[in-house]
């Protein structure tokens, strides 16, 4: 049996969210890698991530590798690579060793997810690997449950955006139809309340942190002002609804 690299999608952040699918094989694999933000040093920095906390609800500390990926890193490209080459040879060695690994990823590993470039790499370094995806609940998903927001009806557009991306980003989508979804927006929350006001958009809007955690905070999107927000915020800007009961079918 060849080896396999599974990414398995663990959700925002609330443990109850994991799927079915996913704790089987989280539980089926040898080990379960978890992503550790990299210290100043390049070193693990030793904060316990969402993915790692929602895993151990579920498998064993002693299963579980803490592997350093430059997460946080955002201006140096060279250092973030050189970060997950290494990730990637450390990866491909626990895969050699134990033949099945399980990567944890928060939200879900086809939607900006650091295991996209990890899968790539082990590609490379481990011919013939299996590498498979378990989808995982998503942050707009889980937003516009505890929230009451609506993502799309009818035949509404729903576009997502990350606003790592650029402010301007944002702000084109909201000039067009449809719902839009902002990911990760925290440190340009001025610039998202700004991009809101200036189409229109602001009214029903919703943005919401930490979710299903303790300190969870889920608020309108008017509340907007120049405090820093946690990074991985998520916006919901639903789309204009006119016409009632099925007005977009």
């Amino acid at each position: 049996m060849s080896n396999t690299l599974v990414g398995v999608g663990v959700g925002p952040g609330d443990p109850e969210l994991v799927t079915v699918k996913g704790v089987n094989a989280l539980r089926a694999a040898a080990v379960v890698v978890v992503p550790v933000m990299a210290a100043s040093d390049g070193k693990d920095g030793g904060e316990r991530g969402r993915a790692e906390a929602t895993v151990l609800h579920y498998v064993p500390e002693d299963k579980v590798v803490r592997v350093v990926f430059a997460l946080n890193e955002r201006t140096d490209r060279q250092r973030r690579e050189a970060a997950w080459d290494a990730a990637g040879e450390r990866v491909a060695e626990l895969l050699r060793e134990h033949g099945s690994v399980a990567f944890a990823t928060i939200g879900d590993p086809n939607v900006y997810s650091t295991f996209t470039y990890l899968a790539q790499t082990i590609a490379e370094l481990v011919p013939g690997a299996g590498i498979e995806t378990v989808p995982g609940i998503t942050a707009m998903q889980d937003l516009a449950a505890r929230s009451g927001a609506v993502l799309t009806e009818g035949t509404e557009p729903l576009t997502l955006v990350p606003v790592t991306a650029g402010a301007a980003v944002l702000k084109d989508a909201l000039a067009g139809p449809g719902t839009v979804v902002a990911y990760k927006f925290g440190r340009q929350a001025q610039e998202v309340a700004a991009a809101l006001r200036e189409t229109g958009r602001t009214e029903d809007a919703v943005w919401g942190s930490a979710l299903g955690l303790p300190e969870e905070s889920i608020r309108s999107a008017a509340e907007l002002d120049e405090t820093p927000l946690p990074y991985l915020s998520t916006l919901i800007a639903p789309a204009r609804r006119e016409g009632g009961r099925g007005g977009k079918l």
